[in-house]
């Protein structure tokens, strides 16, 4: 016969998950401290350099000094609403035996909605990298 667990938990039930986020700091402050010691330190003119995602940088703010193409924010911004597309799709993925009917129409249309706003972007021209 089960025992039923009393109310209050004991703090020996908590010891695990201290010690998971001790070792998670551990590393997270190890791999910072020990990066620039461990590492190659060979140093020369271009690495010294900005770098602007593939845009040649320029002296000039870009306050006033010029527009920023926007093609790279575009391309993440899509990439995060059809990334988010297949974190709702994976419940359904899991669970589609029991949701029966229904949950295969509610996907369907979910599906349905999507395909429309990539189709629509594509006609758009949002995905052209000219």
């Amino acid at each position: 016969m089960l025992v039923a667990q009393s109310a209050s938990a004991s703090p020996a039930m908590y010891v695990p998950l201290v010690l998971l986020f001790v070792l998670a700091a551990a590393f997270a402050v190890g791999s910072v401290l020990l990066g620039p010691l461990v590492g190659p330190s060979r140093y020369n003119k271009a690495k010294l350099q900005a770098y602007e995602c593939g845009i040649e940088p320029s002296p000039q703010p870009l306050v006033g000094g010029g527009r920023m193409p926007v093609a790279y924010y575009i391309t993440a911004m899509l990439f995060i609403l059809f990334d988010i597309e297949m974190v709702f799709l994976y419940p359904f993925a899991v669970s589609a035996d029991s949701l029966g009917i229904f949950g295969l129409v509610e996907i369907v249309l979910f599906i349905a909605t999507v395909g429309f706003a990539y189709a629509y972007v594509w006609r758009r021209g949002g995905l052209d990298w000219n």
